[in-house]
């Protein structure tokens, strides 16, 4: 403060103007222009640092100044633009021209990820093919070759090869760029798209990384002891609401209310899918927001990427927004620690992404329905939802016992050799990988590939087939079926219909009684 009462000659705060402040900071800049300047700081290598110090106080005092109402510009830290030397003229003026089509539409972190993908081709393509000028000549194969070289291209940072799902992202963003610049028809761009969809690697689909219960209750007492505030409301409204971490840090202050029944509802601002939701909130994260919420003292708020709006957020501390490294990786790397949840190279197990999945996975498991998944997590469409609608663990297990555990109550052709162990050690270890795969309407196919397409489905009488007492409703409402095809043939006088359909319920009966169930009981509704 001693400094701008001193450029201003104005001693009290209220008379500080936005002006002011801009013009101390020129002043600063200019200063090192002098010939004298070892002689106040003692060289000019000290001086810079005490440019940095001079303009990182200048910028706390924005902040106060802009929360006080007397800067109206709301304070940025203003890095300098990144010189990059132009590599080839022709084609970075049709990036420039994309970027700035695409910042119209889209987040800057995607426009971001854009600029990094065709940077990394132009500067591959000045190394590789220098005589190329414009991108009306790359051809599909310098695509490909590209494409191949980006599996042992190092990174500008760290030198080493780009990971998976890096290079997959790279060459979408090359992909829909190609797309875009041909439909619009612009000049020095190719006829037609040189990537099509079927040339990008196909990622690798995993199943959602969930915490299980006994790693997940020492997680949260130790991030119930954090002595931050923020980091503690920020994971626990992770942990209960599902939300992604850039939605939970842009939460604004009157982000709660209530349903009519009185349960705590959470409205989570537009993030990835450009919509806001309602969900119901736990009541411990409740009142850890609640908490937040009176601490705050009428700050002014900030213009919001997403929607251009002025907001008020929740997590600000001392005028400025709190960053996701702040709310989530520090404080997980303390938790993980006490938990003694860390990996050998001392890295945490948990991300703030897990607790997502772990919400997803506990809904699906007791029994929400998809369209309560999709709203909660944010799904658009029901294919990412279904990820989580897989069969947990434990119905894997139980399923599996149920046909292959010792002891298992099962019927059909293939029943006596499975008890048995006649089935040969390759035949055991296939059924074993592809258990999952070999489940039909009334059971399941113990056929291996090399005999050939399965018939089970269709006359319940192949060698192959074997079923369990939980597929009992599925046989009875079968058996239903077959006697109401029964008396149509009879209607139509179908005599072979008839003895089919006929032999198919005795089939059905009998399994019924081999796996001691009642034959009248329960349907299958599904």
């Amino acid at each position: 403060m001693s400094r701008i009462f001193l450029h201003t000659a104005q001693f009290t705060v209220n008379s500080i103007q936005e002006t002011d402040l801009d013009a101390l900071s020129q002043a600063v800049s200019l200063f090192k222009e002098r010939s004298d300047v070892p002689l106040f700081y003692g060289s000019d290598e000290r001086y810079a640092e005490a440019i940095k110090c001079y303009r990182r106080f200048l910028h706390t005092l924005r902040i106060v100044l802009y929360h006080r109402g007397q800067v109206s510009t709301e304070p940025h830290v203003r890095r300098p633009p990144v010189q990059r030397t132009v590599l080839n003229p022709r084609m970075e003026a049709v990036v420039a021209r994309y970027l700035t089509a695409r910042r119209l539409t889209d987040r800057p972190t995607t426009v971001s990820k854009i600029d990094e993908a065709l940077r990394c081709l132009i500067t591959w393509l000045a190394r590789t093919y220098p005589e190329l000028e414009t991108f009306a000549e790359v051809t599909r194969d310098h695509m490909l070759e590209f494409a191949e070289a980006l599996n042992t291209m190092p990174t500008a940072r760290t030198q080493r090869p780009y990971a998976e799902n890096t290079r997959v992202r790279m060459l979408s963003c090359l992909s829909v760029f190609f797309q875009d610049v041909t439909t619009w028809q612009w000049e020095d761009v190719p006829g037609r798209p040189l990537l099509q969809h079927g040339d990008l690697p196909k990622r690798s689909q995993r199943v959602p990384r969930y915490i299980p219960d006994e790693d997940l209750a020492p997680l949260m007492a130790a991030i119930r002891s954090l002595e931050c505030p923020y980091q503690r409301t920020a994971l626990l409204v992770a942990r209960w609401s599902g939300a992604r971490r850039g939605e939970i840090r842009r939460l604004c202050v009157d982000c709660l209310d209530s349903y009519p029944d009185g349960t705590p509802r959470l409205r989570i601002p537009v993030g990835k899918t450009k919509r806001e939701r309602m969900i119901p909130l736990n009541k411990e994260a409740a009142e850890a927001i609640h908490s937040l919420q009176q601490q705050r003292k009428g700050e002014r708020g900030f213009r919001d990427e997403q929607t251009g709006l002025v907001t008020r957020y929740l997590f600000v501390n001392r005028g400025k927004l709190l960053s996701e490294p702040y709310l989530f990786e520090s404080p997980l790397r303390t938790v993980c620690h006490a938990a003694g949840q860390m990996t050998a190279d001392d890295k945490p197990t948990v991300s703030a992404h897990r607790f997502r999945h772990t919400v997803g996975t506990q809904l699906t498991n007791r029994g929400a329905k998809l369209r309560t998944v999709m709203s909660v997590l944010g799904h658009q469409s029901a294919q990412m939802a279904l990820i989580y609608a897989q069969i947990s663990d434990k119905e894997v297990l139980k399923d599996y016992q149920s046909v292959l555990g010792p002891g298992a109550t099962i019927a059909g052709p293939a029943a006596e050799s499975l008890q048995s162990g006649e089935l040969g050690a390759a035949a055991v270890d296939w059924l074993k990988t592809n258990y999952l795969k070999t489940e039909l309407e009334l059971g399941r196919c113990l056929r291996l590939p090399q005999e050939g397409p399965c018939e089970c489905d269709l006359y319940l009488t192949c060698a192959k087939f074997v079923t369990t007492p939980e597929y009992a409703p599925r046989l009875r409402r079968r058996r239903k079926i077959e006697l109401e095809l029964t008396e149509d043939a009879i209607t139509h006088g179908w005599q072979r219909e008839v003895e089919r359909h006929q032999c198919a319920v005795r089939r059905i009966e009998q399994l019924l009684t081999d796996l001691k169930q009642p034959i009248d009981g329960p349907e299958a509704t599904d």
